[in-house]
């Protein structure tokens, strides 16, 4: 394994990262070799795995970790939102200051942004499409917005409508700004997803909005997926959270989207 180390007394968050970090770049850490590179016991390094697997970011095995992309299994829309969630609370209150009164406004289907549909506020006038069926029902209640959910088939992990019927749909709208989710973010691919199904509608959304916005936790960032459905060069911003590197920020900025840390 090579060298996570070179410092010592690292704050936990600098050491979990770094030993995120690591699995990400090799498939896998074990926790004698990390224990030996960052100058700490076993233990910490298991308490740090547990911390790092309660996040939704490793998959605990015998003697190590594995980052959870490379599990295969693309978690459902009710384990994503336990995970973070502090996290995308605060992206989405960011998100909400994109948002001008009478604008419409789109809103993918993913955790984070069912986030920004639960602190949308009902008192003010807004036209909202939606393709998830979540947001789709807790946004009917709100007498001031006019709601319009996509239609097509329904997928159960994610509640996002897919298809060719919704994406007729977004063909035929044009929105003020659209807060688009994803899988991951890497300047080399960009945004990208598991399901090509998704892909496709999130490619649409990208194409029938005058500003979008990526929302995205710092755990997405650096991972790849098989579907690719925008580049960084297509978006106006991306709303992540604090905990992510700085120099990572600057690399995606270089690239075209201004980097919010909520």
């Amino acid at each position: 394994m090579t060298a996570i180390g070179g410092e010592h007394m690292l704050y936990a968050a600098e050491r979990q990262q770094r030993i995120l970090d690591e699995a990400r770049r090799h498939g896998r850490v074990e926790v004698n070799a990390v224990a030996t590179e960052l100058d700490v016991t076993p233990e910490t390094v298991r308490r740090d795995l547990t911390h790092l697997e309660g996040r939704g970011l490793l998959r605990r095995v015998h003697g190590g970790a594995i980052p959870v992309e490379r599990l295969g299994d693309e978690p459902s829309l009710a384990t994503r939102s336990t995970r973070l969630t502090a996290e995308k609370k605060r992206i989405a209150a960011r998100a909400l200051d994109e948002i001008e009164e009478g604008a419409t406004v789109l809103l993918d289907a993913g955790s984070t942004t069912g986030a920004i549909a639960e602190l949308l506020p009902s008192d003010r006038e807004l036209t909202v499409v939606t393709n998830s069926v979540q947001t789709g029902a807790l946004l009917a209640a709100h007498d001031k917005l006019t709601l319009f959910v996509v239609g097509g088939r329904v997928r159960n992990r994610t509640g996002a409508t897919v298809g060719e019927w919704a994406g007729r749909a977004l063909r035929d709208i044009t929105v003020d700004v659209a807060f688009i989710g994803t899988n991951g973010v890497t300047p080399e691919h960009g945004l990208t997803t598991p399901d090509q199904a998704e892909g496709t509608i999130k490619r649409a959304m990208v194409g029938c909005a005058r500003r979008v916005v990526a929302v995205a936790d710092a755990s997405k960032f650096g991972v790849d997926h098989f579907h690719g459905f925008a580049d960084l060069a297509q978006l106006d911003r991306i709303i992540t959270d604090d905990s992510l590197d700085r120099t990572v920020a600057a690399a995606v900025e270089a690239l075209g989207p201004e980097v919010t840390r909520a």
